[in-house]
């Protein structure tokens, strides 16, 4: 089996021109996972995240636990169950790893962030339903900036709450709305260079920037199927050299933009074959490659920036619409 090497944007940027750049995605690189119970098999993978050693971790929705494997796709381990006790989940989504790799998780059901050690140990948690400081109504997206600070898209509440890395209450900004600092639905969240906040205001079809204290910055994006539009964005991620990578979930595309929201470049489409989605949902990026959650396919598809030719490998049947 072919190994990917991968060769960052940033360095293929350098020697083409800025035009062949920008029209130039990433290769499908690898995959794994099907429908089912078992070790690396998922029920709506929503959440991807990634450690500083480059392990995967994957909120497996609707069997209630995180799954870890390597960045190639082995299976390492996994942990939780359905509940509401210390370590149990009721629809894990949003997923974000701290530089100690504390992972955070929002246990969305029962309206509360967890804390785990790499191996899946119960560290702590916060939250309950409601809508005063600290509470939640389906918390979705999980985002840590760089002191530790933990940005969670309260999804119901049409609201972004921060919180220190043990549960302190912060801010919080936004409401129902169109307007400025006003969502519908907001679901991913990101941190990029200088402390900006990405949020995906989902059915406001926009990405909408923030300082780290919610102070409104800009907006991008409208109802549509080009370049710069969306249909129900829902993943956000930021990389190192400042590009926002967007899982426009029923477009079935990633699409890639400046920290400012100037349109860089997009790939995917409909369908279960390599580099296709059947509703993305969340990206993760690192040093190995672009990770995207594929969720009505079942699946994690890794991409990666490489000039030579890309594997193949089998994958999962679509049993489920989304929900």
């Amino acid at each position: 089996m072919r190994k990917c090497v991968v060769i960052p944007l940033a360095v293929i940027c350098a020697l083409l021109p800025a035009a062949a750049c920008s029209q130039s995605p990433p290769l499908y690189c690898t995959q794994w996972g099907s429908y089912g119970t078992g070790a690396g098999q998922f029920n709506q993978p929503i959440g991807v995240a990634i450690d500083a050693s480059g392990n995967v971790y994957v909120t497996d929705s609707q069997n209630n636990r995180i799954q870890v494997f390597s960045s190639s796709g082995a299976y390492a381990t996994q942990w939780g169950a359905y509940g509401a006790g210390p370590g149990e989940f009721f629809w894990p989504i949003g997923i974000a790893v701290d530089a100690g790799s504390n992972i955070y998780v929002a246990d969305s059901r029962n309206n509360r962030i967890q804390v785990f050690s790499s191996s899946g140990e119960y560290l702590t948690q916060w939250g309950s339903y409601g809508t005063e400081p600290g509470m939640f109504n389906y918390p979705f997206g999980v985002a840590l900036d760089a002191g530790a600070n933990v940005y969670v898209t309260d999804n119901n509440n049409n609201r972004i709450q921060a919180f220190t890395s043990s549960g302190g209450y912060i801010t919080q900004w936004g409401s129902y709305g169109s307007g400025p600092s006003r969502f519908d639905e907001p679901m991913g969240v990101a941190v990029g260079a200088g402390g900006k906040v990405y949020v995906a205001d989902t059915w406001n079809n926009r990405i909408q920037v923030f300082t780290s204290d919610g102070e409104y910055v800009t907006e991008w994006g409208s109802y549509g199927t080009g370049p710069g539009q969306f249909y129900g964005p829902r993943g956000v991620t930021a990389d190192a050299q400042g590009s926002i990578y967007v899982a426009d979930c029923q477009n079935n595309r990633i699409q890639v933009f400046t920290s400012s929201g100037e349109y860089i470049t997009q790939w995917g489409g409909y369908g279960t074959g390599p580099g296709q989605f059947y509703y993305p949902i969340a990206t993760a990026i690192h040093a190995s490659g672009i990770y995207v959650a594929d969720y009505a396919n079942f699946r994690i598809q890794k991409f990666c920036y490489e000039p030579t030719a890309v594997q193949n490998t089998t994958w999962g049947r679509v049993k489920s619409m989304f929900r």
